[in-house]
């Protein structure tokens, strides 16, 4: 059984506190208020003692699932370990106490952190001037392609266009939709890679940029990238790298070098700070210095009298944030940085790949992988072959659930039929990888032995199976007494 609600533990007169006697005579609401202001009855609130409220909430916690529990191999949405450091450091007085509207003179720890945390940016990305203010990846996309519509209206040509590969994360064509593009597809050739052939068909005068994601959603490098690069940037256009998959680039190569103009890096999955149910993200933005007029204000700037924050930037697309970015998230990834340092992301890239490799190999004989080579940090199976028994991949992804492990991403990107897109990350040890691994083909086994096990899981959830249409057009999150 599931937990209940609190409502349905309330107990009339029931309390989970307890008050000094009054020391002062007591007198009627009545008389302290006017009679239109007062309910007519006492508000629907749960009656609960402490001991409820705890058990509660402590029951609740251990019916949820976090990357501290257990493997999170969740594709394109690089799920690891968040050090503990991380936090401690984010809750250093300095750090935690400080409110925004504090003076500059009074800010100026918080300050140099934000400057030094861009200039580490900057080296890893290839970039020449970063804004840490995006709270998400979504935003900093945003503000990439605000950025982009700005450069081409200075230069007199607006443009109407931006590519996005047929293997792109949703948020792209949203986002250049958004900005008020039109946007065009690149669709993929035999090699799972953008078809050069078709890029070359599409790329104009009107182009004004491709975002392209690199490696890409099947976990492939772009090969081609410097003639990609090269033949954007012969029409003027620009090219923008989505950084959802930057933890396969950390210590190996830079996107800039590659040429790429606008790298956005989610610092709340490449460097460790929490998201989702954890926390706020952290979208931070890179940009080629002749984009950097453009940039959001404020712009943390470093004087000869300190640090301060710039906000006279005729360019500027504008405020992005009301303040300056997800401070406490920044402050982590910082943290991550400082202690990583170039040979450590060496590491982390090279171990992301072998364990996504590992796995490749060891599921391969039983889950196809249609795009079938040497991947970076992920890849992508397919669930196709098991339609014939009335299992998809969404029916592999719940059955995994009752082992105890976080499904991985499933039909996506949608080039690839009952699509399951698998990514270990570098913090897995073996042991984890070939439990997962050991499921996987354990539910193989059960689709041809028995689907309908599979079919109706999971089997150890309060919940099973939602009604995921019904949940979406009718969507219900309130509780009403009967």
């Amino acid at each position: 059984m599931g937990e209940p609600l609190v409502f349905e533990k309330s107990a009339p007169g029931r309390k989970g506190y307890s008050l000094p006697d009054l020391d002062v005579p007591e007198v009627p609401i009545a008389e302290l208020m006017p009679a239109e202001y007062l309910r007519k009855d006492p508000p629907l609130l749960p009656e609960l003692s402490e001991v409820d409220v705890v058990r509660h909430f402590t029951n609740l916690s251990r019916d949820n699932y976090g990357i501290d529990q257990g493997f999170y191999p969740l594709g394109s949405c690089t799920m690891k370990y968040n050090p503990k450091v991380n936090e401690d450091v984010a809750r250093f007085a300095g750090f935690a106490a400080l409110h925004p509207l504090q003076p500059v003179a009074q800010t100026q720890g918080a300050l140099q952190l934000l400057y030094q945390l861009e200039a580490a940016l900057r080296e890893i990305t290839g970039m020449d001037r970063v804004t840490l203010q995006p709270a998400a990846g979504a935003q900093g996309e945003l503000v990439g392609v605000l950025m982009i519509r700005a450069y081409h209206r200075s230069n007199g040509n607006p443009r109407r266009k931006v590519i996005v590969p047929d293997a792109a994360h949703g948020t792209n064509p949203a986002t250049a939709t958004l900005a008020g593009y039109q946007v065009q597809v690149v669709h993929s050739n035999a090699e799972g890679l953008v078809d050069l052939d078709d890029l070359k068909r599409l790329v104009d005068q009107d182009t004004a940029a491709l975002m392209l994601t690199n490696p890409n959603t099947l976990g492939l490098f772009e090969r081609n990238i410097l003639k990609i690069s090269e033949l954007l940037h012969g029409v003027g256009a620009l090219l923008y790298l989505d950084g959802a998959n930057l933890n396969a680039l950390l210590g190996l190569c830079r996107p800039g070098d590659m040429g790429f103009d606008v790298v956005h890096s989610n610092l709340h999955k490449t460097f460790t700070t929490p998201h989702g149910g954890g926390g706020p993200g952290a979208g931070a933005l890179g940009v080629k210095s002749f984009l950097a007029p453009f940039l959001p204000v404020p712009v943390v700037e470093k004087t000869e009298n300190g640090f301060v924050l710039d906000d006279r930037r005729p360019q500027s697309i504008g405020k992005v944030q009301a303040f300056y970015g997800n401070f406490g998230n920044l402050v982590r990834a910082y943290t991550y940085i400082r202690r990583m340092g170039a040979i450590g992301f060496r590491k982390v890239s090279t171990n992301a790949i072998l364990n996504a490799n590992y796995i490749r190999k060891r599921l391969e004989p039983v889950y196809p992988v249609p795009f079938n080579r040497f991947c970076m940090h992920e890849f992508v199976a397919s669930a196709k072959k098991f339609r014939n028994r009335d299992v998809h991949a969404w029916d592999i992804a719940k059955r995994l659930i009752d082992y105890g492990m976080y499904p991985p991403t499933v039909n996506f990107p949608m080039i690839v039929d009952e699509a399951l897109m698998i990514e270990p990350t570098e913090t897995e040890p073996k042991e984890n990888l070939d439990r997962f691994c050991e499921a996987m083909l354990r539910i193989a086994k059960e689709i041809e032995e028995d689907p309908g096990l599979v079919q109706k899981a999971p089997h150890t959830r309060s919940v099973t199976r939602l009604d995921e249409i019904r949940a979406v057009k009718e969507l219900n999150l309130r509780w009403r007494p009967a």
